[in-house]
């Protein structure tokens, strides 16, 4: 399975409580594939314990030898299921979750990428009830979406009194409209709007070199920086 740059931003931008005091922080990685984000999360957060859950079992064994072969395996978990299904027998500090999202679309032929790119096995709403199951009342739920599926998260997540509070957008270089957009998600008062909105732009305008702040930011992580 391929890392993708955009999930590379998630794991780097998102608050993985690595900063507030908790000694305990339980996360989540919904979706997991490669095992990228939950390892990024456990590099970042030396406290934290990780499970990291995916439905489908190519993806579940390489995440598991992933783990194995990293420095963080007695702190990251790797679980066969849907998180429909999942029963942890806990509730999460922090959820991140890079999710399907075409919707009606034609599919491609390899299984394993239709099932990462569409809904079908993980519609929104699956998605927002297992969230508000699994998150603590003061926990946080860190997306990667498109930009218009990311709007539709938004307005489904409203009933379950999930409220975005800081956005990034991702932009190919400074020409080209948001790609990705990182939400941060907490439960909020319903009249809650404030939204911080941030952008990064991954790479000059010859779409070789990576910008500066793309750099600054993923420098812990690739060893290209």
């Amino acid at each position: 399975m391929k890392v993708c740059t955009d999930a590379c931003v998630l794991g780097a931008v998102a608050d993985v409580g690595a900063t507030d005091g908790n000694p305990h922080t339980r996360l989540l990685d919904i979706g997991t594939g490669t095992g990228l984000l939950a390892l990024m999360a456990a590099q970042r957060n030396p406290a934290a314990r990780i499970d990291a859950i995916d439905v489908d079992d190519m993806a579940v064994e390489q995440a598991t030898e992933n783990v194995a072969n990293s420095p963080f395996a007695n702190r990251v978990r790797v679980w066969h299921s849907r998180v429909q299904e999942f029963m942890p027998g806990t509730d999460y500090d922090r959820i991140l979750t890079n999710p399907p999202f075409y919707t009606n679309h034609l599919r491609p032929p390899d299984p394993a990428t239709a099932r990462a790119l569409h809904t079908d096995d993980l519609p929104f709403s699956d998605l927002l009830t297992a969230v508000r199951r699994l998150l603590k009342p003061d926990g946080q739920w860190w997306v990667l979406l498109p930009p218009y599926q990311t709007d539709q998260l938004i307005k489904l997540a409203q009933a379950t009194n999930l409220r975005p509070f800081w956005q990034l957008a991702l932009h190919h270089h400074v020409n080209k409209p948001a790609f990705r957009v990182v939400t941060g998600f907490g439960a909020t008062s319903v009249g809650a709007t404030n939204v911080a909105q941030e952008s990064l732009v991954i790479r000059e305008m010859d779409n070789q070199t990576y910008t500066a702040a793309y750099r600054a930011l993923l420098r812990d992580f690739y060893l290209i920086f």
